[in-house]
């Protein structure tokens, strides 16, 4: 039998004002949920993130024992060896969530929304997911965003890149230099090697 298919990813939805022509997937930092994320965007805004023709998603990782905090449960996308960007990357888990978020887009797909409609990103860990998701596996997408984020040194990401042919999204980073979790150097190196291998990548920089 194999494993079973992984349970559908709980999630918080704005549905668009108008027809549904566009969905933007947005991933959560490590230890929150689609709901706070929401939240927090909302608390920024005073509003919910709205649009007339995009469906904003917010998808909550599942809790799962997290190494960086002593094996402890957390909503994570995928467990890390440690925080840092010169360690090796725990690629089954990053795998393994990449198969569950391929079936959120496909649903998406199933409503009738073209894959180069779709936009996909996130805070933090939610932006390496990100990366993962569309550069390995989903180059069809219309776009990348990762906010406070970075690759490992050696990531898969980069090993897939530089096998690759086909027109790649677009990615939209931005980063705080002040950033003591993720260092704004590691998003800066992320951003010039992604470059490097093709990407359309643009830094946005935020002093302190």
């Amino acid at each position: 039998l194999g494993m079973a298919a992984p349970a559908a990813l709980q999630r918080s939805v704005v549905s668009p004002a108008g027809r549904h022509t566009a969905s933007l997937i947005f991933l959560h930092g490590s230890g929150d949920t689609g709901q706070g994320a929401r939240a927090w965007i909302k608390q920024l805004l005073n509003q919910d993130m709205a649009f007339q023709h995009i469906k904003v998603i917010y998808p909550t990782a599942p809790a799962r024992p997290y190494t960086p905090m002593k094996g402890a449960f957390s909503n994570v996308w995928f467990d890390r060896y440690k925080i840092c960007n010169d360690c090796p990357e725990h690629i089954e888990s990053i795998d393994s969530m990449c198969r569950g978020l391929t079936d959120l887009i496909n649903d998406e797909v199933k409503n009738g929304i073209a894959k180069n409609r779709i936009l996909i990103g996130g805070f933090s860990m939610g932006g390496g997911m990100a990366m993962h998701l569309a550069y390995r596996f989903h180059q069809d997408l219309a776009g990348v965003f990762a906010l406070s984020s970075f690759l490992n040194k050696d990531s898969a990401v980069y090993q897939a890149l530089k096998r690759n042919e086909s027109a790649l999204p677009e990615l939209f980073q931005c980063h705080g230099t002040a950033d003591e979790l993720v260092l704004y150097s590691w998003g800066e190196e992320t951003n010039k090697m992604l470059k490097s291998l093709g990407v359309s990548a643009s830094l946005h920089t935020f002093p302190n």
